[in-house]
């Protein structure tokens, strides 16, 4: 079930989910106007209402580490952390992303690589290219091409990108087999794209 909630001056949605198996209350910032509680099935909404009010300030807290980042001149991205340009030795958008190109070539292939042997699925070849909309494609030669400036966002979301492409040499789709699959080597999948998307 969902309500609604004030944490100081915002106004929340809260998705209240009960697990029989859960002994326990656990608590999760998915974006800036909603969060998730999973529980047992001894506690209720009220018991819920309860836990919020004692986790204010973590809450608050979280959900202003969520609003979006403005970078400086001097500043830039990298792993979803704020950096200073000077100490990379960067200067402007050109040496920036001439960086990031050349961590994705070391980094994502080392993903690709680790992912692949898991998975079983490789492929044939994998490529970088900047782009505004598209973070990762493959095509029916099973080739993969990433987008260089996934070097701004955390580990977490560059290794689901990985796992997403990855699994697009079995299923061509986006259909339950794709997203099962994703799911057994990316169990966290669906909270990993809510954290991407307070990013852009």
């Amino acid at each position: 079930m969902e309500f609604e909630t004030i944490v100081k001056d915002l106004k929340i949605n809260v998705k209240f989910e009960k697990q029989k198996r859960m002994k326990n209350l656990y608590i999760r910032v998915i974006d800036k106007e909603n969060i998730h509680i999973k529980a047992g099935q001894y506690f209720d909404v009220m018991d819920a209402k309860i836990f919020i009010d004692k986790k204010q300030e973590w809450i608050y807290t979280k959900l202003n580490e969520l609003e979006k980042i403005t970078l400086k001149d001097d500043e830039f991205m990298y792993f979803g952390k704020i950096e200073k340009k000077d100490i990379y030795k960067l200067h402007d958008e050109d040496s920036v992303n001439k960086f990031y190109k050349e961590k994705a070539a070391d980094y994502i292939n080392f993903l690709v690589d680790k992912f692949s042997k898991k998975m079983q699925l490789y492929p044939t070849k994998v490529s970088f290219r900047k782009n505004k909309r598209t973070w990762g494609t493959c095509n029916f030669k099973n080739e993969l091409r990433f987008n260089f400036l996934l070097m701004k966002y955390p580990l977490e979301i560059i290794e689901y990108v990985v796992i997403h492409e990855l699994a697009h040499i079995k299923h061509k789709n986006h259909s339950k087999d794709f997203w099962g699959l994703v799911e057994i080597y990316c169990k966290d999948y669906k909270s990993r794209e809510k954290l991407f998307k307070t990013f852009l």
